[in-house]
């Protein structure tokens, strides 16, 4: 099945010339991520402002809530982003995403934010944070929490190390109210640039 993903997400890359794929990974769960720039389709939108996403988490019981695999069904993701240059070192967007598993899903609204340290090779902190209140989530779902923060290290030009942690809260509604993290826990991936 990881195969599969990967290979998917390596044929999407080379179809419609992405601008970014990512793959972060820890001992038990696997992410896999993708974003398209879209003044690469569309003349009339600036570059680097406008992002269509996507995301697969196949999780691991140990850094969630849930008390047997049997109840950790894979998360997905599709997402908007727009982007804006506060200056050269600070970037800042406002998103939102269509996410779930196979009992929960949800339309979260965030905010992200990616900083550019003055140092010889070039590091970056970025964070992000979004929310569904009850009125966004659907299915089982009562509410969706997620926020994470990542230092990008770019070792190759358009090449990047990443160190993150993430958190993803999937609180549920039925059949019993349960406050349950889907995932918390730290990565490590590559980020390339196209």
């Amino acid at each position: 099945m990881l195969k599969k993903i990967t290979l998917l997400v390596v044929s999407v890359a080379s179809a419609f010339a992405l601008n970014s794929v990512e793959i972060n990974v820890n001992n038990k769960d696997l992410e896999v991520g993708a974003s398209i720039d879209m003044s690469q389709l569309n003349d009339s939108i600036e570059p680097d402002t406008v992002f269509i996403g996507g995301k697969f988490l196949s999780g691991d019981v140990s850094n969630s809530d849930h008390t047997s695999s049997a109840n950790m069904d894979d998360y997905y993701e599709v997402s908007f982003l727009m982007k804006r240059h506060v200056n050269s070192n600070l970037e800042l967007g406002l998103g939102m995403k269509l996410n779930g598993t196979k009992n929960f899903s949800s339309i979260p609204l965030g905010a992200e934010a990616r900083y550019a340290l003055d140092t010889e090779l070039p590091m970056y902190i970025g964070g992000a944070i979004y929310y569904a209140p009850s009125v966004l989530a659907m299915s089982d779902a009562k509410n969706f929490m997620e926020y994470r923060i990542t230092l990008d290290v770019e070792v190759i030009e358009n090449a990047f190390v990443t160190l993150g942690y993430r958190s993803i809260d999937t609180n549920y509604d039925k059949p019993v109210a349960q406050d349950i993290t889907y995932n918390s826990s730290v990565f490590a991936g590559f980020k390339f640039k196209f």
